[in-house]
């Protein structure tokens, strides 16, 4: 079978050329006066130049079709492979505008920019390419197949690049990959189950691509420590498999995710970072919310929960930030979430709160901050008009008939497929008004949300959260803006006022949250000497389009 007519060649084909119709809408939006982005015709180059490299059945071809020139001596045949993987990715740069890899030449390749050596794992008398590191280096360029000759590279970093395409499935073969970071790219396709038939990825950002579909439940059974998928268009369930994750952050914001809070998350002990924000995620919060005793920022501001808070939240005694505004909460604010002891900042504005116990409105300590607005409380502030507020509070959800707080009731994830009763002869009667529905006012403009900064051999980390609040006095400086929620990518047309970083993972661990718990060992995982203890994650995009 030719490699036209392969079918696996034909679904990568497709997936490959979804980037380039991607670009093709993104980049006539343009002005002419941008240097960075790609023209129509680039992007459709470097997408042509992928696919004609794609190996049929997602097998590398034999070495002996590469050649090496005579001249070239390596220490050992692994240094002689990734040779052969650095230079086809070398060729597959599109564009290289700081010329990263114009020391690319030779056989010492432990000397090229960004590519870092180490012992092998299993003969430290071999010296072994571990790890690539180009951040922040504005490559336009795909991933070639060969890069499943580099079985030893332990550590990629390419975010904030402009790399396209999908990840090819000749990667799986990169049985030693511990942190895997391609965020802020252009990338395209489903979730890249490459990464699943990783054993030993502790890290992994997807961030700020244009990834698709569902996510699979076996993500979440990996021995993961971090996981970023926000800002990307996947569309799904979140599965119930979660609460078997041992992620201590991970992010959600910025998609499409439907349906409810599984029952399961109440199990991830090891977790203290989780942010739903801005996707679809419907019903009643789950009592088993309460279990996470040890999360310090709960974000799942901008979706549609409904209902009134379980009382089970108290037992969230390491919460440090709450957002659940801009959704359609009721009923009583309890007022023992609102005396937590951690608690810095509780942000639950434009929902439809009937009632507020005073310790939610005057802090008991200087530096907590609680954010009440556009809700029904009478006699506060800056509250919704009765007009508003009638429609929703005239038909309260009932949190213990809700399915996803556990009740025995159907699911309100897609209420518009109930099917509806066969008509029967009825005796006239007066119809009812039909109920208005109330669409919530987008969130504000992109506040400055609180971070706690930790410290980490004598350098700053910041928190992985980019996130949108609602005005309210900031809590810790300094302050770092966060672009505006992304209901769908392409991401924000409008730069940023100032760039956004995200969590600084460390090479020899995965990255801590704010105040997370003891770093566990890599257990001999040889990552790359000489990156340091702090590692800048993608910003947001930096220029229209991009």
């Amino acid at each position: 079978m030719s490699l036209i007519d392969n079918p696996m060649y034909k679904l990568q084909r497709l997936q490959a050329f979804g980037c380039f119709l991607l670009f093709s809408s993104l980049f006539s939006l343009l002005p002419t006066s941008t240097t960075f982005a790609l023209t129509d015709a680039e992007a459709a180059y470097i997408v042509r130049r992928q696919l004609k490299t794609l190996p049929p059945n997602d097998e590398l071809p034999p070495e002996v079709e590469y050649e090496v020139k005579v001249s070239l001596t390596f220490s050992n045949q692994r240094l002689k492979k990734a040779y052969i993987g650095l230079q086809a990715l070398k060729k597959a740069i599109y564009s290289d505008p700081m010329n990263k890899t114009g020391d690319w030449v030779g056989s010492n390749v432990c000397n090229y920019t960004g590519v870092f050596c180490s012992e092998a794992l299993d003969d430290k008398s071999l010296t072994v390419v571990s790890g690539v590191d180009l951040n922040h280096a504005d490559i336009a360029a795909h991933f070639p197949a060969e890069m499943g000759y580099m079985t030893d590279l332990a550590l990629i970093h390419i975010n904030s690049n402009r790399f396209c395409g999908i990840v090819p499935k000749t990667m799986s073969r990169l049985k030693l990959m511990y942190e895997f970071d391609i965020s802020n790219n252009r990338f395209v396709g489903p979730f890249p189950e490459v990464a699943l038939s990783w054993p030993t990825i502790r890290f992994l950002d997807l961030r700020y691509n244009n990834f698709e579909g569902s996510i699979p439940p076996e993500l979440f059974e990996k021995n993961l420590d971090a996981l970023f998928l926000n800002n990307n268009r996947f569309k799904s369930t979140i599965p119930k498999a979660i609460g078997k994750s041992t992620v201590s952050v991970v992010t959600f914001a910025n998609n499409k995710f439907e349906g409810c809070i599984p029952h399961s998350i109440g199990k991830m002990s090891n977790l203290n970072e989780i942010i739903f924000m801005n996707n679809n995620l419907v019903g009643c919060f789950p009592e088993e919310v309460g279990m996470l005793t040890n999360v310090t920022i709960f974000d799942a501001s901008s979706n549609a929960f409904t209902g009134s808070l379980p009382e089970s939240l108290t037992g969230m005694k390491s919460i440090e930030s709450l957002d659940l505004s801009h959704n359609k909460l009721t009923g009583t604010v309890p007022e023992n979430v609102c005396k937590l002891p951690k608690l810095s900042n509780f942000t639950f504005s434009r929902n439809y709160f009937q009632n507020e116990p005073n310790a939610c409105q005057v802090p008991s300590k200087k530096d907590i901050v609680f954010d009440d607005t556009y809700n029904c409380l009478p006699g506060r502030p800056k509250q919704r008009s009765t007009k508003e507020c009638q429609p929703v509070i005239s038909q309260l959800v009932d949190c213990s008939k809700d399915k996803c707080a556990g009740g025995g009731g159907r699911s309100p994830h897609k209420p518009k497929h109930k099917p509806k009763p066969n008509p029967e002869p009825q005796p006239p009667k007066q119809p009812h008004p039909p109920t208005p529905v109330h669409h919530h006012p987008p969130p504000s403009p992109p506040k400055e949300s609180p971070k706690t900064p930790i410290k980490q051999e004598g350098k700053e980390e910041v928190s992985p959260l980019e996130r949108s609040r609602p005005p309210a006095p900031p809590i810790h400086p300094p302050p770092v803006s966060s672009p505006p929620p992304v209901h769908s990518p392409p991401p924000p047309v409008k730069p940023p006022t100032a760039p956004v970083y995200s969590p600084p993972p460390p090479v020899h661990s995965p990255p801590p949250p704010v105040k997370s718990p003891q770093q566990r060992p890599t257990e001999g995982i040889h990552l790359p000497p000489n990156l340091g203890f702090q590692y800048s994650s993608p910003p947001p995009p930096m220029f229209p389009g991009y």
